[in-house]
C-alpha cells in the first residue's frame, strides 16, 4: 500500500491520476500537485474527488516542495510536470527520501514552454554538447 504524490495538472496528469485512482489496493492514498490547485480539483473530481486530495504547489521552488512532501509524507513522487522541473522536484525528493519517478526528459526552460505552444524545437534525437546521442 503507497501513498503517491502526483505533481503536474498539464500534459499527460489526468491519464497518470486514472490509473493510479483505478488501483487503489495498491495507491492508498493520492494526492495530486499543482501551480494552479483548480487544474488538480477538476482533475480529482472527474475521477472522484473523495479519492484524491489536492494541493497548490510551486515546482520550481524546493522548500515548497519539501514542505508538501513532509505534511502529506508520500512514498514516491511521480513527476508529470514540465520537463526542466525535474532537478528541483529531485533534489525536494532527495532532501525527503521520497522515491521518484520522472516521465519527462530534461528540456531547458525556454525549449519546454516553446513546445506547449506547438512551436518549439523537440529534444529528442538531438545531440546535448559533451554527451551521447538521446
Amino acid at each position: 500500500m503507497a501513498k503517491i504524490l502526483i505533481i503536474g495538472a498539464r500534459w499527460c496528469r489526468d491519464r497518470v491520476a486514472h490509473k493510479v485512482a483505478r488501483a487503489p489496493q495498491v495507491f492508498t492514498d493520492i494526492m495530486l500537485a499543482s501551480r494552479t490547485k483548480s487544474k488538480c480539483d477538476a482533475i480529482a473530481e472527474a475521477i472522484g474527488a473523495n479519492r484524491i486530495k489536492t494541493a497548490q504547489v510551486d515546482a520550481d521552488n524546493v522548500r515548497q516542495l519539501v514542505k508538501l512532501f513532509k505534511s502529506f509524507k508520500p512514498e514516491m513522487v511521480i513527476h508529470v510536470a514540465l520537463p526542466y522541473q525535474d532537478l528541483t522536484i529531485m533534489e525536494a525528493c532527495l532532501e525527503t527520501g521520497v522515491n521518484y519517478l520522472d516521465t519527462a526528459s530534461y528540456e531547458p526552460p525556454d525549449v519546454a514552454n516553446s513546445n506547449i505552444n506547438g512551436n518549439g524545437p523537440t529534444m529528442i534525437g538531438l545531440k546535448r554538447q559533451g554527451s551521447q546521442p538521446f
